[in-house]
């Protein structure tokens, strides 16, 4: 027996979010060593690699930050990459962490005007070791 019309409904509003969030997951890979040795300019690498199954994102379109302490630093496309960005943090003498996160904001393909959308990433700290 065939569901009822009510049943379907039911099922595809309750599974409707579900297929949305599988087609624009969206994962970050922190390619940064979680220590580094401290340096004189007291300015640290940062790499990130993202990938997205979203078919829509217009990749041409994005903008990609490391946000330190609630700033947004803007990040470099890595050369020969496709979907790496590098970017330089800022630590400042005699502290020994920073938590930062990467942000990417960037254009997708709707059926009407183009829609803008962002990523966040998971927070990641980063320690800087006074070396002798």
């Amino acid at each position: 027996r065939l569901a009822s019309p009510r049943m379907f409904k039911k099922f595809l509003l309750l599974s409707l979010p579900l297929l949305l969030a599988g087609c624009a997951s969206t994962a970050f890979t922190n390619l940064t060593p979680t220590r580094q040795a401290r340096n004189g300019e007291n300015l640290y690498p940062v790499e990130v690699q993202l990938n997205s199954r979203q078919q829509t994102m217009r990749w041409h379109t994005i903008k990609p930050f490391v946000q330190v302490n609630g700033e947004l630093l803007p990040m470099r496309p890595t050369l020969l990459m496709k979907n790496r960005w590098e970017g330089l943090i800022p630590v400042p003498a005699g502290t020994t962490k920073m938590s930062y996160r990467y942000k990417f904001d960037y254009e997708y393909t709707t059926f009407g005007p183009v829609g803008a959308g962002s990523a966040l990433s998971p927070k990641y700290e980063l320690k800087v070791l006074d070396v002798k």
